[in-house]
C-alpha cells in the first residue's frame, strides 16, 4: 500500500493512470520526475486511447469523468474540465504549449491530431503551479514520440485507415522509426477527409428557431455546410547518448472545415456588407463559411540524467510555432485572418532526496505575436510575454505524504496599434496536498491549490473603445456582439479537493469532491441587449463558485468481464449572474469489457441529464441516452507483425444529443447512428 500512496501522490484522485512506458507522462514519470503535481490526473494510453481516438481532442476525451466536448460542428471539439474552457484550459504538446488560436474563439480547432498520440493526459483542477494562469482550469498534454527519446532495437512501421458512416469520413495514417548509429528517427502522417454529417431530425432546434432564424434556414437529416479535410506530417531525429538524448522535429498541418450554417450569423452579415460584395453576390453563398488553417511547428528537446550527484534530471523544450488562418465568407472572399507567432521555452531541474525533499525547479518563457486583420477583427495584433519561475517539493514519512508547490508569473500585454493601453500583471499561485494511507485498502488525500490568472486578450480587448454600440464589430463564430474591460484585475481561485480511493481484491473505486471558489472571475455573460439582432454578450469580473463531484469504479466480473462505472456532476454560479452559462449536465455510465485470447469487445452506456439551468438569457438542453459498442480483433502475421480489424457502433439509439457545453448546440447536433470500421497493421 505505501508503492500506492506514492503514486496517489502524484496523480491525487486516482483516476485512471497509465504505467511507465518508453514515452514520459509530464506527471507520472516516477522515473525521471518523481513529483511534479498533485493534481487530479487522467492519462490515456495503449488499446484504451486507441478505442477512444476521434478527429477532434474534445471528443476523445468526452467519456471520461470530469471531462466534456465543446463541439462547434464536426471539426471542432475544445475539452471542458470541471466546467472550465476556452482560455482556462491549457492545450499542450509534449509539454509545451500548442499555441494555436483555439483559446480565442470556440470555432477554432485545436491543432492537435489524437490518433498519432501515445498517450493524452489531462489534469483536471488548477494547474497553474505548473503552467501559468492559462491552466487554472486544467491541461490537456497530447504526448506522442516526435522527437525520440530511445534508440529503437528494430524498425517499427504503423499504418491504419479507418473508415466513419456519420460525416462519410476517412482516415488513414502511418508512422515509421528507426536507428541509423546513434540517431533515432521519427515519420508519421495523417490524412483525413468528410462531409456533411448526418444527423436526426432537424439541424436548428424549434427554441433557436423561434428566436433567431427562420424554417427555411433548417436542414432535417444533415448539418450543411460541415464537411472539410485535413493533413499532418512530421519529421523528428535525436542523437541518443548515454545518459539522455538531444533532438528535434518540424510538423506542419493544414485542416479546412465549413462552419454549420447561422453559426457565423450569416443572414445578418450579407445584409450589413450588401454594398460592399454586391459585385460577387452570384458566387456569395450564404451557407459557405469555411475556415482555411495552417500551422508549422519547430520543437527543439534535450534531457540529461543523473548530472550530478544532486541533479537526477534535467530537462529542456523550446517550440516556435507559426499559425494561421483565414476565415472564408465565400469562394476566394476572406472575412478575417488570425495569426499567432510563438516562442515557448521550458527548463525543468530535478533534484535527488536531499533532508527527506525530492522536487522540481522549473523556468518557463512565452512570446507571442496574436491577433486578427480584417473586418470581423474585435482585437488587436498584440505582443504578448510571460515569465514564470516555479518550485515543487514533495516529502514522505511513514504513512503521511505531504507535497508543497509554488509559481510566480508575470505577464504583459503590449497592442501594436497607438490608441490600445498595454496591461501588465503578476501573478502568485502555490499549493498544498496530503495523503493518508488510513489502511492497505483505504488512502484519503487532500488538496488545496491557490491560483491566479491574468485577464486574456479577448477579456481586455474585445472592442475596445467602443463608445456606440451600433458600431459593434460582431464576433460571427459565436453570433453576439462580444465586449471586453481593460481595467480588468487578475483572476483568483481557491480549490479544495478531497478524494477518498478504496482498494479491494477484485474492485477499486474512487470518490473525489470539489469546491473552487473564485473572487474576480471574469465571466461572459448575456446581457439581453442587442445590436442589429444579435446579443451582446460582456465579459464581467464577478465572484463565483464551481463545485462537483466525480467517481469512478472498476470491477474485475471474472478473467474474461470487467464492468467500468462512472458518475459525474458540477455547479456553477456567478454572484450577481446566476448559473453560470455552457456548463456540463450531470451524467452516469459504465462499460462492459469483454477480453479473449485474440479479441476484445465492449458496450458502454452514457446517460446526460438535461441542462435546466443554462444561465441568464440561454437555452438549456434536454437528456440523452447513448449506447456504444465495439469489437477488436488482432490476428498474427509472421513472427513481427500484427493486424487489428476494429468495428465500432456509435449513438446506436439514435438520439438527439445537443451539447450543453457548445455555443452551436442550438445549430448542431451531435452525430446520429453511426459505424466506423478499419485496421491497423503493426511491424
Amino acid at each position: 500500500m505505501k508503492t500506492l500512496g506514492k503514486i496517489f501522490l502524484v496523480l491525487a484522485s486516482f483516476g485512471i493512470f497509465a504505467q511507465e512506458a518508453d514515452y514520459e507522462l509530464v506527471t507520472t514519470a516516477m522515473h525521471t520526475i518523481r513529483s511534479e503535481t498533485a493534481l487530479p490526473v487522467t492519462v490515456l494510453a495503449g488499446e484504451e486511447l486507441h478505442d477512444a481516438a476521434r478527429s477532434t481532442i474534445g471528443e476523445t476525451l468526452a467519456g471520461q469523468p470530469g471531462i466534456n466536448n465543446a463541439s462547434f460542428g464536426p471539426a471542432v471539439g475544445q475539452t471542458v474540465i470541471r466546467g472550465q474552457q476556452g482560455r482556462r484550459v491549457m492545450n499542450l504538446s509534449n509539454a509545451i504549449a500548442n499555441a494555436d488560436a483555439s483559446g480565442n474563439s470556440a470555432d477554432h480547432a485545436v491543432t492537435v491530431e489524437p490518433i498519432l498520440a501515445d498517450a493524452i493526459e489531462v489534469l483536471r483542477g488548477p494547474s497553474t503551479l505548473l503552467y501559468g494562469g492559462g491552466a487554472i482550469g486544467g491541461v490537456v498534454n497530447v504526448i506522442d514520440n516526435r522527437v525520440p527519446r530511445n534508440l529503437p532495437d528494430k524498425p517499427a512501421f504503423v499504418v491504419e485507415s479507418r473508415h466513419d458512416t456519420a460525416a462519410d469520413l476517412t482516415t488513414s495514417s502511418g508512422r515509421l522509426e528507426f536507428a541509423t548509429g546513434n540517431l533515432a528517427w521519427h515519420f508519421d502522417g495523417v490524412r483525413r477527409e468528410w462531409n456533411n454529417l448526418e444527423i436526426p431530425g432537424f439541424a436548428i432546434d424549434e427554441a433557436w428557431l423561434e428566436e433567431d432564424h427562420d424554417a427555411d434556414e433548417n436542414t432535417k437529416g444533415f448539418i450543411a455546410n460541415t464537411g472539410g479535410e485535413t493533413d499532418s506530417s512530421t519529421l523528428g531525429v535525436s542523437y541518443i547518448f548515454s545518459n539522455g538524448f538531444a533532438g528535434l522535429s518540424v510538423n506542419r498541418s493544414n485542416n479546412t472545415y465549413g462552419l454549420p450554417p447561422g453559426a457565423h450569423g450569416d443572414e445578418h452579415h450579407d445584409e450589413e456588407h450588401e454594398d460592399e460584395h454586391e459585385e460577387d453576390e452570384a458566387d456569395h453563398d450564404e451557407e459557405n463559411v469555411f475556415i482555411d488553417m495552417g500551422r508549422t511547428r519547430y520543437d527543439v528537446t534535450a534531457e540529461w540524467r543523473n548530472l550530478s550527484p544532486w541533479i537526477e534530471h534535467l530537462d529542456y523544450r523550446l517550440a516556435y510555432t507559426d499559425y494561421g488562418h483565414a476565415e472564408m465568407e465565400g469562394p476566394g472572399l476572406v472575412g478575417t485572418r488570425f495569426g499567432n507567432d510563438s516562442w515557448q521555452q521550458r527548463l525543468q531541474i530535478t533534484h535527488r532526496e536531499t533532508a527527506g525533499l525530492h522536487g522540481v525547479l522549473g523556468l518557463q518563457t512565452s512570446d507571442e505575436e496574436f491577433g486578427a486583420i480584417g473586418e470581423e477583427s474585435f482585437i488587436p495584433v498584440t505582443d504578448i510575454s510571460s515569465r514564470g519561475i516555479f518550485l515543487v517539493e514533495d516529502f514522505h514519512k511513514g504513512n503521511f505524504t505531504l507535497e508543497l508547490g509554488g509559481r510566480y508569473n508575470r505577464d504583459s500585454y503590449s497592442p501594436l496599434d497607438a490608441i490600445t493601453p498595454e496591461r501588465k500583471f503578476s501573478t502568485m499561485s502555490y499549493s498544498a496536498a496530503g495523503l493518508w494511507d488510513i489502511s492497505a485498502a483505504n488512502s484519503l488525500g487532500l488538496i488545496f491549490s491557490h491560483s491566479q490568472r491574468a485577464p486574456s486578450i479577448e477579456e481586455l480587448y474585445s472592442n475596445f473603445g467602443l463608445a456606440d454600440p451600433e458600431n459593434c464589430v460582431i464576433h460571427f463564430a459565436t453570433s453576439a456582439c462580444e465586449t471586453g474591460d481593460v481595467n480588468f484585475s487578475e483572476e483568483t481561485s481557491n480549490n479544495v479537493d478531497i478524494t477518498y480511493y478504496l482498494e479491494q481484491e477484485n474492485w477499486n473505486a474512487t470518490l473525489t469532491v470539489f469546491h473552487n471558489a473564485f473572487e474576480d472571475y471574469i465571466g461572459q455573460v448575456t446581457t439581453g441587449a442587442a445590436v442589429e439582432g444579435f446579443p451582446v454578450r460582456a465579459y464581467r469580473q464577478m465572484d463565483a463558485r464551481f463545485s462537483g463531484l466525480e467517481m469512478d469504479a472498476t470491477f474485475l466480473l471474472n478473467d474474461t468481464f470487467s464492468l467500468e462505472v462512472f458518475a459525474d456532476m458540477i455547479n456553477g454560479r456567478l454572484e450577481g449572474n446566476g448559473d453560470a452559462p455552457r456548463m456540463p449536465p450531470s451524467r452516469i455510465g459504465s462499460r462492459l469489457n469483454v477480453t479473449g485470447i485474440n479479441w476484445s469487445a465492449y458496450i458502454s452506456l452514457l446517460h446526460a441529464d438535461k441542462q435546466d439551468q443554462p444561465g441568464n438569457f440561454e437555452v438549456g438542453t434536454d437528456s440523452y441516452t447513448r449506447l456504444d459498442l465495439g469489437v477488436n480483433l488482432a490476428l498474427v502475421v509472421g513472427s513481427d507483425s500484427e493486424v487489428l480489424f476494429f468495428v465500432r457502433g456509435s449513438n446506436l439509439g439514435d438520439e438527439e444529443i445537443r451539447l450543453a457545453t457548445s455555443y452551436l448546440r442550438g445549430f448542431a447536433p451531435e452525430a446520429g447512428q453511426s459505424l466506423e470500421a478499419g485496421f491497423r497493421f503493426t511491424y
